[in-house]
């Protein structure tokens, strides 16, 4: 098939919003998963970066970046690296995700239906911060193997924000994924190109993916919300997470910045695109449970 942005106008549905409305209902059933990016916040301006591009421009205005790393945060994660140490990165991602983001109406949603599992992408605390006060949840969380002297890719955090072990999370009704590590509890970080490479090795074999989510995710859809798919890193663990669920997926997209890439990958991976603003789609999906 010849791919296009231009061919998105075949993909938009008939009827987007009863379509929404029948994936929402498989949401509220917890037959179909979240899977959220950081364009969610941008409905509420956080005091935070909100894009890998917005991350990486904060380390421009702290470390003079080369031009070659300008405009990607794992690249400027990682010439800061190399030139300074680990630790100043480590500092610069916990300053830059230091501010509180409150949660949106979406996350106390989702936070009520008592998902199976819940997918969120970006290191801010706002999902758990929703969690927080209900029972029989717990967080998985990927983090950097960069002189840790473990054999480990991830660590389980209870809802309490203490570090407990895989037993535990098995038990856990919701299970809170958050694959690059998040600010909360324990400010674990996977940011720079060398924490990538351990686990881009691994991660089409699995290792790096707890069991749990893999368990989790077999019966189950995945539902794109605030996703952007233009950088290969971010297309790879929209994969590999999803790898083995149940078909198909759907993504809410913006036709005006959707590119050639990013469309060609929703093509490949079953994802149907539904062209709508998304605070539009997060009013329909939170209807269907009113």
């Amino acid at each position: 098939m010849n791919i296009s942005v231009a061919n998105i106008e075949t993909l938009k549905l008939a009827d987007a919003e009863a379509v929404l409305k029948d994936v929402a209902a498989e949401l509220v059933a917890g037959k179909a998963a979240p899977y959220l990016g950081p364009g969610l916040l941008e409905l509420s301006s956080p005091a935070i970066p909100v894009t890998p591009e917005g991350l990486a421009a904060f380390f421009g205005t702290k470390v003079a970046l080369p031009k070659r790393a300008k405009g990607n945060a794992w690249a400027s994660a990682q010439h800061i690296e190399s030139m300074k140490h680990r630790s100043t990165v480590s500092a610069l991602m916990a300053e830059a995700f230091a501010p509180p983001v409150p949660p949106l109406p979406f996350h106390t949603f989702l936070a009520g239906l008592n998902l199976p599992l819940i997918v969120d992408t970006w290191y801010d605390g706002a999902m758990r911060s929703a969690l927080e006060g209900r029972e029989g949840w717990g967080e998985a969380q990927g983090i950097t193997r960069a002189g840790i002297g473990e054999d480990r890719w991830y660590r389980f955090y209870d809802a309490a924000g203490n570090e407990t072990d895989r037993a535990a999370a098995e038990t856990w009704t919701t299970v809170l994924y958050k694959p690059h590590g998040s600010v909360a509890p324990a400010k674990n970080w996977l940011i720079s190109d060398a924490d990538y490479v351990e686990v881009l090795t691994e991660i089409d074999i699995q290792t790096p993916i707890p069991d749990v989510v893999k368990n989790r995710r077999t019966e189950r859809s995945f539902l794109f919300l605030g996703c952007r798919f233009h950088d290969q890193m971010l297309r790879t663990y929209a994969r590999q997470v999803t790898k083995r669920s149940r078909l198909p997926h759907f993504a809410i997209v913006d036709e005006a910045v959707l590119t050639k890439n990013e469309l060609r990958f929703l093509l490949t991976h079953a994802i149907t695109p539904i062209a709508m603003p998304l605070p539009k789609a997060l009013d329909i999906i939170m209807s269907v449970a009113a």
